[in-house]
């Protein structure tokens, strides 16, 4: 594939740019918070509220039903109110649920309170990716979209910090309150900043779209986005979910629906959700260093998505993805191995173990995590963005379930050499995938990038 060729770059007006940025890091937070936070909470909740082990799993798994709903309607919100009304709303939602959790007073008002947080996941997780693909310069919109993706990971060690530093008090109404504070920083920085431009033309606000361009480019720059705009709006913004498969939209479906369920069942959740039980299983001595090394995890998601982030505008998506996903299959078969030969390693297995899990999390950091919802960002065309993102976000989210779901009963039937085989044949599918289906998109305006052919 030949090098792109990269338009002249006009000024852009870097405050502003870093406001969008805050506003991708700061929805990335949320969501990392609140999906890792029940991890320590859910602890003590079973413990004040005498909950069953079914009831258990309602209060950890309604996030993900939540942000699933969250996901069919922001998408249709954000088409037909705008990217940044859409963002104001998923604050709110995040403020009421986040005052909710904490004062509740029986499991059935924390699980509403938990449904409601997953609904504002839904919302931002949508839409925060799309306003900041229709903002960003194309030489730094994949650092400007990754940054999401690196401050979820920040957000899930954030929460494993803040669920280690209040468990010796078991103040699990603080761990769930805590996420009101980064939610009114979101909610203020939302306020400062207009409307997508794309949207607004494509709305027949073109005079507003270009003055919101020229807020942060010069004339010339602005005139360009504005033609490019204008070109990608020849066809209609549509107002229905069966545009998503119309022959012309049916490539970048499938590109979105493909990674975003692949991401899931190549078993990264497995690790956030339940690494202190694959640790033990690999032979940790006690909780307490099961629990360390599910932090340790965390850390290095966080460290190696930032590389991710630094290189995907450098040497591009495919590249990464190529690396990455070679290393997370190596890492699970070897893994596989491993368990297989537990008798042969003995003590040694949990070393073994451990440096396999953090080379997997390593490659996913930087290659699927980061990559993934830059492309799915990318590419839709404008006047079916919003929805396409909310299938690839729905569809992500049935993964994650499905693989949360299954975890532990595929670890009693088949043993944890025969499941994190499954996760490494699921992986080589995944190259494939990107191989044969994946656009490379580096550098290209949104409204140029097309399915590859081959």
């Amino acid at each position: 594939m030949s090098e792109p060729r990269f338009p002249a770059q006009p000024r852009v007006n870097r405050g502003f740019i870093y406001r969008i940025s805050t506003i991708a890091a700061l929805g990335g937070v949320l969501y990392g918070y609140d999906m890792g936070i029940i991890a320590a909470a859910a602890l003590f909740v079973k413990r004040t509220f005498r909950l069953s082990t079914v009831m258990e799993e309602w209060v950890v798994s309604i996030v993900l039903i939540g942000a699933m709903i969250g996901a069919i309607v922001g998408g249709a919100v954000a088409d037909r109110i705008g990217r940044r009304a859409t963002l104001v709303w998923a604050a709110g939602i995040f403020i009421l649920g986040s005052v909710l959790a904490p004062l509740s007073t029986g499991v059935a008002m924390l699980i509403v309170a938990r449904a409601i947080i997953g609904i504002g996941i839904g919302f931002t997780s949508v839409t925060a990716p799309v306003y900041v693909s229709e903002l960003a310069p194309p030489q730094s919109r994949g650092v400007l979209i990754g940054l999401y993706q690196f401050a979820l990971t920040l957000g899930i060690a954030l929460a494993d910090f803040v669920g280690y530093w209040l468990a010796a008090q078991q103040a699990w109404r603080l761990m769930f309150g805590l996420a009101v504070v980064p939610t009114l920083f979101f909610l203020l920085v939302i306020l400062t900043v207009p409307e997508s431009p794309r949207w607004l033309f494509a709305h027949g606000s073109p005079q507003d779209a270009e003055a919101v361009l020229r807020s942060y480019t010069d004339n010339a720059g602005a005139q360009q986005f504005l033609a490019d705009i204008e070109e990608g709006l020849k066809t209609p913004m549509e107002q229905s979910w069966s545009a998503l498969w119309s022959p012309a939209v049916r490539g970048p479906l499938f590109i979105a629906v493909g990674l975003t369920v692949l991401q899931q069942v190549t078993g990264i959740n497995t690790i956030i959700y339940y690494g202190p039980r694959i640790f033990e299983l690999a032979g940790s001595a006690s909780h307490a260093s099961a629990i360390f090394a599910t932090l340790l995890v965390a850390v290095v998601n966080v460290l190696a998505t930032i590389v991710g982030i630094a290189l995907v505008d450098r040497i591009g998506r495919k590249p990464l993805l190529y690396v990455g996903v070679s290393g997370m299959t190596i890492a699970l078969f070897a893994l596989s191995f491993s368990f297989s030969h537990n008798g042969a390693l003995g003590a040694s297995l949990g070393a073994v173990a451990i440096a396999c899990l953090m080379v997997y999390i390593t490659c996913f950091a930087f290659s699927l995590g980061a990559i993934a919802w830059i492309l799915v960002a990318e590419v839709f065309p404008l006047r079916v963005r919003g929805r396409g993102v909310a299938a690839g976000t729905l569809f992500s989210g049935i993964a994650n379930f499905a693989v949360s779901l299954t975890f532990l009963s595929l670890i009693d039937r088949l043993g944890s050499a025969g499941t994190f085989a499954i996760y490494g044949t699921l992986s080589i599918v995944t190259l494939v995938f990107v191989r044969f289906v994946v656009p490379e998109t580096r550098g290209r305006e949104l409204e140029s990038i097309s399915v590859p052919q081959g």
